[in-house]
């Protein structure tokens, strides 16, 4: 069989669609921005360094950020360990130990966020970098 004859998987399908979607989003984001420039840019008094370049670096500068926001927020929001909650999760296991008098020790604290199915922001050393991200 040839192999443009052979049948495809559907997840190729769906990895081809979601290439897609997202190529259209970022052409119809950018020209978004494009379109939106233009217009202060006429409208704008030509004082000082006020530029329509200024003006459109900063439309430009806008819109990367706000289509950074929609690519960042779901990784965010994402849920790390999909077993979490079930009896067959790998990761729900510790280790633990007391020496004499002092305070127990458990390595709870950096499992629990993810054996209880957090997301990116509840871990404990990653959860403050996550947060400066935007979304």
């Amino acid at each position: 069989m040839a192999r443009h004859a052979a049948p495809t998987s559907p997840r190729r399908t769906l990895l081809r669609a979601g290439l897609t979607v997202t190529a259209a989003g970022a052409a119809l984001g950018l020209g978004g921005a494009a379109a939106q420039a233009a217009e202060p840019a006429a409208l704008a008094p030509a004082t000082g360094t006020d530029t329509a370049s200024a003006v459109m670096g900063q439309d430009l500068s806008d819109a990367l950020g706000h289509g950074t926001t929609g690519a960042v927020t779901p990784a965010k929001r994402l849920k790390l360990n999909p077993l979490a909650g079930t009896g067959v999760d790998p990761l729900d296991n510790s280790v633990g130990t007391q020496v004499a008098d002092f305070k127990p020790l458990s390595t709870t604290m950096v499992t629990g966020p993810v054996t209880r199915g957090g997301t990116l922001t509840d871990l404990p050393a990653a959860g403050p970098a996550a947060g400066m991200l935007p979304g």
